[in-house]
């Protein structure tokens, strides 16, 4: 078997660029390796989230007085829709090289990341607001913050990241490199979003239903 016909977790150039292919087999192990100790650091905050939420309320209000699905399901359709985006891209960096389309699913990708993070710091807002719940009412809460909040970190990188490799793909194009530095960057949104499914399924559905 060739080297550009060998598969490895996550996007593949194979056979339309098989010199960066070859070149991704061990530079996408490492980030593998990468994104496995950042779960770790999310197992851990789930992992408080959920004894705080249960023994951790005190005399602040619980998941079920303060969280309201509607703006958390517009955010996740938000993220899933930045994470659609960048398979786009992905795929018109691996097969079609037009790189006016490419700058359009990048830039689609960045601003709905963005939006998503506009739209978590607006649900800060009204729990503070509204419901007066700061980060130090309760342990629930300040775990609730900590691990929301980490993942919002996580999304704000990820812009700062994609804007810089758009600026590289604009002033160098799609060589290697750029190509491969693209292919991690998918791989940590996509992590992400799958995070933020986690969040939206144990923190809010749960807190909300029991």
């Amino acid at each position: 078997m060739k080297l550009y016909q060998r598969l490895h977790p996550g996007v593949n150039l194979g056979p339309t660029d098989p010199e960066s292919h070859e070149e991704a087999e061990e530079k996408i192990f490492g980030f593998w390796i990468f994104l496995m100790s950042d779960l770790v650091l999310f197992s851990v905050l789930f992992a408080t989230y959920a004894a705080m939420s249960i023994q951790g309320v005190a005399q602040g209000p619980s998941p079920k007085d303060i969280f309201d699905l509607s703006p958390v399901f517009l955010e996740t359709m938000v993220l899933l829709a930045s994470s659609f985006t960048f398979g786009l891209a992905i795929l018109e960096l691996k097969y079609r090289k037009n790189q006016r389309r490419l700058a359009l699913w990048l830039t689609l990708t960045g601003l709905l990341g963005a939006l998503f993070v506009g739209l978590e710091l607006n649900d800060y807002r009204i729990l503070l607001a509204e419901h007066g719940a700061a980060p130090q009412t309760s342990g629930f809460l300040s775990a609730y913050y900590l691990l929301t909040g980490t993942h919002a970190l996580h999304v704000s990188v990820a812009i700062i990241w994609l804007i810089v490799l758009a600026v590289q793909l604009a002033t160098l194009g799609p060589v290697g490199p750029v190509k491969l530095r693209l292919m991690r960057l998918a791989l940590f949104w996509h992590m992400l979003d799958i995070i933020w499914i986690g969040i939206f399924t144990f923190v809010y559905l749960y807190g909300v239903v029991l």
